[in-house]
């Protein structure tokens, strides 16, 4: 997979489709490499008319990894926002994350494109459009939230998982991933296990890396309520959320759509925090629906009028 050097990192990326397509940028969450994008998933986007791109975020997969940042204190982070988050210090931000994105955009010299993302992706996808609202066409947020603090939490259980380090051997990550999805994954679809312990396997054998999730989680904690700025976008998005997800529960995703003017809501039954092949066509309808509205919306205001 090629790789380009973005806002002061390297970033490991792919593609698929046609270049002259619609460049759509997919951004993962957190702790997770862009294999996570199924390969089918992004093939079906890009023959729906799209130039699709998945990479690695900082700290994660083959992207630049930041060792001499050293492993946050995620209590002491919780702790300090508890007291008011005041001089709280993280190794970066979502704000820088959101940098990378465009960074990517610049080295492949796409001036604007339609930016998806899935839980921490779907808060870096806000960011860009906040920090760049210059770069982005249309917005679509899947499985996560505006950060507000009022919101409802995880479950406990999930939760649990996001905070316990994963095993450091092989067979253990790949048990352990087993146990996450059918944690925080959807209820109301079948989890293939086989197909669980090979993405694990691949995730593993390609980077693993947990002290990575652990500085990108400290980015999540530190970076605050969006609502307000989400409420400046005047772009159009689309929030895809789980009914069932226990680890970003469904208000989230109903906060985050009230808080960006116009934005569709699309609320799945039976999903959780994960994105299975049973969903794909609902959510790949709505993606292409809204980049359709969003591209013919742009070629008419850009439309140069015919002298009479």
């Amino acid at each position: 997979m090629p790789n380009v050097k973005a806002n002061g990192i390297q970033i490991e990326y792919d593609t698929f489709g046609d270049t002259a397509a619609e460049p759509l940028l997919l951004i993962m969450g957190l702790g997770s490499q862009m294999i996570f994008w199924h390969e089918d998933f992004c093939q079906t986007l890009a023959d729906r008319g799209h130039y699709v791109i998945r990479f690695d975020n900082r700290d994660i997969g083959l992207s630049t990894k930041l060792d001499d940042a050293g492993v946050p204190d995620i209590l002491q982070i919780l702790n300090a926002l508890v007291q008011g988050g005041g001089g709280l210090q993280t190794p970066y931000t979502l704000d820088d994350m959101a940098d990378d994105s465009v960074g990517l955009l610049d080295a492949l010299d796409i001036e604007r494109a339609h930016v998806c993302g899935a839980s921490m992706g779907g808060m870096i996808a806000q960011t860009v459009a906040i920090r760049h609202p210059q770069r982005v066409k249309s917005l679509v947020s899947i499985m996560s939230t505006t950060g507000d603090p009022s919101l409802p939490p995880a479950r406990p259980e999930a939760l649990s998982m996001l905070m316990t380090p994963p095993p450091p051997d092989r067979d253990g990550f790949i048990e352990r991933s087993v146990v996450l999805w059918r944690t925080i994954g959807s209820p109301g679809f079948p989890i293939e296990e086989h197909l669980i312990r090979e993405r694990a396997a691949m995730a593993y054998e390609r980077s693993y890396y947990p002290q990575g999730a652990a500085r990108q989680l400290a980015a999540i904690l530190a970076h605050g309520s969006r609502r307000e700025r989400l409420k400046t976008l005047r772009i159009p998005a689309l929030v895809i959320h789980g009914i069932e997800d226990p680890l970003v529960p469904v208000d989230a995703g109903k906060d985050t759509a009230a808080h960006i003017a116009g934005a569709e809501l699309l609320l799945i039954e039976g999903m959780g925090h994960d994105n299975p092949p049973e969903i794909w066509p609902r959510a790949i309808d709505a993606i292409a629906r809204l980049t359709r509205r969003a591209a013919l919306e742009e070629a008419q205001r850009n439309a140069v009028p015919v002298a009479s």
